[in-house]
């Protein structure tokens, strides 16, 4: 397995609804690299000839760690690696999931942060500013969050047992996932191109786009 680290709220979930024929998606979204040639920067790493390259292409590539913060092109890889035939769990779409059948996670999070759970739907617009600018809240949330996730994560890893599997994961190490990978691969980006991304990946202000890349650790 292949793990990325990344927080809960840094990305939407792949599992969305596809978007309407007269909706087109982000900037960011239709510009982001499909294969590995169109990929631009880590050559060190994912040029042609390069171990990681090498490995990928020749499905050898048994278990390694896509580590970097928000915005810095940890998903762009990761779909480069899907298009060789990879396969990828991405634990904010998992999350996102058990936010629709995990009635004790939910239980769980309205009673550590009263009013964010309404009608058994977690409200993130209300969620995300309480713990983006408290470290002890988001702790307490990846708490909540991590066992559910990393116990899916599991029933993901025995399905596909065998084959190449890049983890999108919720606190990598914090969730007690890194464990099951042997390789780590950092990914970075200067702090502003992440910000930009961010922004134009998800359509937030400046402000809240700044306060997601300071909550994730570096």
């Amino acid at each position: 397995a292949c793990g990325v680290h990344m927080n809960d709220f840094e990305q939407q979930t792949l599992w969305s609804a596809e978007p309407s024929a007269s909706t087109r998606p982000p900037l960011a979204e239709r510009m982001r690299p499909r294969t590995l040639e169109d990929f631009i920067g880590q050559k060190h790493i994912l040029g042609e000839g390069r171990l990681l390259r090498r490995a990928i292409q020749a499905d050898r590539l048994q278990s390694s760690i896509f580590w970097g913060p928000p915005g810095c092109g940890k998903t762009t890889a990761l779909q480069a690696i899907r298009e060789l035939g990879g396969i990828i769990i991405d634990c904010d779409a998992v999350y996102h999931v058990l936010l629709q059948t995990d009635k004790k996670m939910l239980a769980a999070i309205e009673k550590r942060f009263p009013g964010t759970v309404i009608d058994g739907v977690l409200d993130r617009k209300k969620l995300g500013p309480i713990v983006f600018s408290d470290d002890q809240a988001l702790l307490d949330l990846n708490a909540i969050t991590h066992s559910a996730v990393k116990s899916a994560v599991l029933e993901q890893l025995q399905l596909h047992k065998g084959k190449l599997i890049a983890i999108d994961a919720i606190g990598l190490f914090e969730g007690d996932l890194a464990y099951l990978c042997d390789v780590t691969v950092a990914v970075t980006a200067p702090e502003e191109v992440r910000i930009s991304r961010i922004m134009a990946r998800d359509g937030i202000s400046y402000e809240y786009a700044k306060s997601r890349v300071a909550a994730q650790h570096e």
